[in-house]
């Protein structure tokens, strides 16, 4: 069994799962796309399902990848590169012409009340990332960016929660409007006046 292999299948059963859904692709489609016999998947996973899991491992650590380096960067205010994560989303979605959405967002809502695996896997996926929005939020206060009077977790979750609806809007308006309506109401929200 490759490594190279196995992660060749999670790739390119991504990237079909991002635009047809979980339910809606097959494991031949999967392995065709990757150029795997088909014998072989139960070799690399012991069920779609489990498959699915490293999907959203996948997902959460490439868009975690994305992010970090912004993050990271101090030399940006904490809101700054808030509001640079949301603009590196909105090129990405703008690219894929609004059709795709949030890969995490799309397999929460297909599968997050399906599968107990999935809800607990993709909850822990969006708590790390209401988790890096709420450490924002907190150093933006301390620098006196930010609104003091906000809790930073629950301010964190009501942006990912707002965001991931905006993301359906914007799906089906095929329009970057709703993202850039919502990023407006969240700078709002947080910048002291």
């Amino acid at each position: 069994m490759s490594e190279e292999t196995r992660q060749r299948i999670i790739e390119a059963g991504a990237d079909l799962i991002n635009r047809q859904g979980f339910n809606g692709t097959g494991l031949k489609e999967i392995l065709d796309a990757a150029g795997v016999p088909k014998g072989s998947f139960y070799h690399y996973f012991k069920s779609k399902e489990a498959f699915g899991l490293a999907v959203v491992d996948y997902f959460a650590a490439r868009f975690g990848n994305m992010f970090r380096e912004v993050v990271a960067d101090t030399s940006l205010s904490p809101l700054s590169r808030l509001n640079t994560i949301l603009a590196i989303v909105e090129e990405r979605f703008e690219k894929q012409e609004c059709r795709q959405g949030c890969p995490i967002g799309n397999l929460a809502q297909e599968m997050g009340g399906l599968s107990d695996q999935f809800q607990v896997h993709l909850r822990q996926v969006i708590d790390r990332m209401a988790a890096a929005f709420g450490d924002l939020i907190r150093q933006g206060q301390e620098q006196g960016e930010v609104r003091p009077d906000l809790d930073p977790v629950e301010t964190a979750y009501f942006i990912v929660s707002s965001w991931h609806g905006a993301l359906i809007r914007m799906k089906v308006t095929r329009s970057l409007e709703p993202l850039k309506l919502c990023h407006r109401f969240f700078d709002d929200l947080l910048r002291i006046r």
